[in-house]
């Protein structure tokens, strides 16, 4: 067979979509097209079929349906015609030729929208504790105006990403120098605008508007996101531990990247309670090495695993904001290190694809949320899932499996999903990503005590969480 054009007609005879596969001009294919009609008469045989299911690009069959989707269409007729001859492909086929997707695509949008997830993890702790000040501040009548600190001091990002507030990590209070507020200089009416408390909202109005989910600010207790929890620490002082994981398996064994980021972050509420020192203790594994802030004392970090200022004379800053002291990592873990390995076997038999998942955890971790993202070729229906511990869902728009596991603890430390598809191949199924946490770390640092300085507090609360950033079987 041979094409000289392929086109789109309305009803009333409006080339809607035209692909031409040689050199003519379009006065002569509108004079091919207003012929057609005219060359089917009486006594020769013509079939046509008019029917829904026939579009795959196109919203819909009315001319304005189909001239959105003018593009796809073409990119569709390209692929099945090739210099007006017939390409010998599937429509499932044509569909994954024009996604244009790779790997390597698939991998980059995974990870911003890891980044995406942890900012808006951010975001939404930030609403609960402006939500929860706002609450103290109305139960004892008092506020507060921001702490005002000099510029000649060494300033430090808050954790969080792009957009995040800068806070020294020492403030310009004095030993001698009391925290309470004077009457002369509060002006409550002026230190706290409406209009500033609203800003949070407004940035959820604006991810709602692009299509992002968002639980509104009396569900954000009930929920416990990957990187924070919900619960805001009622203790003057909380402590942070979260260590970060970046892995990259490989299908057939072995580890391409393994690396693990940890940072102790400090909470203090009160201007009062910032006079201490932190006293931890951490798991002597191989390849960890500290990092600690340049406004942190290191000989007695060094020595006695104290966090301390290098001026006890100014405390830790306050407010609701965290601040970072020591960072670390561990370097040369292999294999056997891994909370969690994935293994992936797609096998094809005839017309079908049949892959078969499976899981193992390691008995350092309990683990929380699990979900594995499986990669699926372009399907116009879901996959079947025969067997399957725990749940799945199907993303249709970006043709993925997700297999989640909600605990992965002593009772469930193995399991496995079986499902199939078309005929494909079998590297459609890589990369595959992983996400969950855990309540512990590699590293094991945790604080065990506060030592106050100047009669502060020492009740304190800790945090200890390990989360994903990038892991992913390649």
């Amino acid at each position: 067979m041979v094409v000289l054009a392929a086109s789109i007609i309305s009803k009333s005879g409006k080339a809607l979509a035209s692909r031409q596969y040689v050199d003519m001009s379009r006065i002569r294919i509108e004079g091919l097209l207003a012929a057609f009609p005219k060359l089917v008469g009486t006594g020769k045989q013509h079939t046509y079929v008019e029917t829904e299911n026939v579009p795959e690009y196109s919203p819909s069959l009315d001319e304005e349906g189909v001239c959105k989707a003018a593009f796809q269409l073409i990119f569709a007729f390209d692929e099945a015609i090739s210099l007006g001859n017939k390409e010998n492909v599937t429509v499932p086929q044509i569909k994954q030729y024009c996604e244009m997707e790779s790997h390597e695509e698939k991998l980059h949008k995974l990870i911003m929208q890891s980044k995406i997830n942890d900012t808006n993890d951010l975001m939404r702790r930030k609403v609960t504790e402006i939500e929860k000040n706002k609450i103290d501040r109305g139960k004892t009548g008092e506020g507060f105006a921001p702490t005002r600190t000099p510029n000649n001091f060494n300033d430090m990002n808050i954790r969080g990403g792009p957009g995040s507030e800068i806070n020294p990590i020492f403030t310009d209070k004095t030993r001698g120098r009391s925290s309470a507020p004077s009457p002369a200089p509060i002006k409550m009416p002026g230190a706290m605008k409406l209009s500033k408390a609203h800003k949070p909202n407004q940035f959820l109005e604006s991810l709602k508007a692009e299509g992002e989910v968002i639980l509104e600010d009396t569900q954000l207790s009930t929920i416990q996101s990957r990187s924070s929890s919900s619960i805001l620490p009622s203790d003057p002082i909380t402590v942070t531990i979260e260590e970060k994981l970046n892995v990259t398996v490989k299908r057939d064994g072995g580890v391409n990247n393994f690396d693990v980021q940890g940072t102790l972050a400090l909470q203090v509420l009160n201007d009062t309670d910032g006079y201490i020192q932190l006293q931890i203790e951490n798991q002597d594994a191989p390849g960890l090495s500290f990092r600690t802030h340049p406004n942190i004392d290191k000989q007695l970090f060094n020595g006695q695993k104290i966090v301390g200022a290098r001026d006890p004379t100014r405390p830790f800053p306050s407010g609701q904001n965290e601040t970072p002291l020591v960072k670390w990592r561990i370097e040369g873990l292999n294999e056997s290190s891994l909370p969690l390995t994935v293994s992936c076997w797609p096998s094809t038999s005839g017309n079908t694809t049949v892959v078969n998942i499976e899981y193992e955890a390691s008995d350092m971790f309990d683990l929380h949320n699990v979900i594995v993202s499986i990669p699926l070729p372009a399907l116009r229906d879901a996959p079947s899932v025969k067997q399957i511990d725990g749940e799945w869902r199907y993303d249709s728009r970006n043709s993925v499996l997700e297999w989640s596991v909600m605990l992965i603890d002593q009772s469930n430390r193995s399991g496995s999903m079986e499902f199939s598809v078309p005929a494909a191949d079998p590297s459609t199924f890589f990369p595959i990503s992983v996400g969950f946490s855990a309540s512990n770390t590699f590293s094991n640092v945790k604080v065990t005590a506060i030592l106050p300085l100047q009669g502060g507090s020492s009740k304190y609360s800790q945090q200890v969480r390990l989360v994903t950033v990038n892991y992913q079987v390649v």
